[in-house]
């Protein structure tokens, strides 16, 4: 299934897109997309018999705005250095073990919402991310287990940075990483079982119309589930969890000088096969 959210921030109502294209109303079914609903397995039959027996009301989706596809999000985790192309472009050693940092789930704005350019920034830069989002409580997952049975399903992500913050001010990353609108999110949550195999899936982002990302998650270093898996050794990943998995090389950070950092007045748009497309305008904050 395709689920997501619409209306104004805020006060999006849930909804699906069904195989046909067309929009459709699930307030009448669920409260809302959430980690309590991926986490019900009797609410999501309901959706599913609701939407395979054409009960679910038609949206006129003219000039209705699309949320990020899921509320109340918990935590944000973030993967980075984690594909072997990206590693290569900024002249980094490929880590031995994941590399972990967080995002604010009030970074989260949706897919095609205004992105902000931080006052002061002048080194924002784009990242293309797989989103996964976690169903079922993750604790310690055993490796005799499968971690992509914690995975409700996917989205698409836009981890944007400011490089200036993150790398040269000093501590963590967290500074470059949690600024206002940082976290565009869906425009779908695809649920696992429509998505397949994560390790096969393409993904591309524009500045102003030129490609600068071309990559798929075949490339990743730590493939989603050993990310699962690995994670979930040092928190505990609840129902409504978001974990963005890195991203592919074409970064601004990796080009050469002048590196072509994002400005007020840009344009980025990006896609994963099957998981949708978003498009930001950027402006200053």
């Amino acid at each position: 299934m395709k689920l997501l959210r619409v209306g104004t921030a805020g006060a999006e109502r849930p909804a699906l897109l069904d195989a046909e294209g067309t929009l459709r109303d699930l307030s009448g079914v669920v409260d809302d997309i959430d980690g309590a609903l991926l986490a019900d397995d009797a609410a999501l039959g309901r959706v599913r018999a609701a939407a395979e027996a054409g009960e679910l009301p038609v949206l006129d989706a003219t000039g209705l705005r699309i949320g990020p596809p899921l509320g109340r999000i918990g935590k944000i985790v973030c993967i980075g250095l984690n594909y072997h192309d990206h590693a290569r472009e900024t002249g980094a050693e490929p880590p031995a073990e994941p590399v972990v940092f967080f995002k604010a789930a009030d970074t989260v704005v949706g897919p095609n919402d205004t992105v902000l350019v931080p006052r002061g920034s002048v080194k924002t830069d784009w990242e293309v991310e797989l989103a996964v989002v976690i169903g079922r409580t993750a604790r310690y997952v055993a490796d005799d287990e499968d971690p992509l049975a914690y995975v409700a399903g996917y989205a698409v992500a836009h981890d944007v940075s400011e490089r200036e913050f993150q790398i040269e001010r000093g501590g963590t990353w967290d500074k470059g990483k949690n600024c206002e609108t940082f976290n565009p999110l869906g425009p779908w949550l695809v649920t696992a079982d429509e998505v397949g195999d994560p390790q096969e899936l393409s993904l591309k982002l524009w500045v102003n119309g030129e490609l600068k990302q071309d990559g798929t998650t075949a490339e990743q270093i730590f493939p989603v589930a050993e990310v699962v898996r690995y994670v979930s050794q040092f928190m505990v990943l609840y129902p409504g969890d978001v974990i963005n998995t890195g991203t592919p090389a074409g970064v601004a950070l990796g080009a050469p000088e002048p590196k072509p950092f994002l400005r007020g007045g840009d344009v980025v748009e990006l896609e994963i096969a099957g998981l949708g497309k978003q498009r930001q305008e950027f402006k200053d904050a």
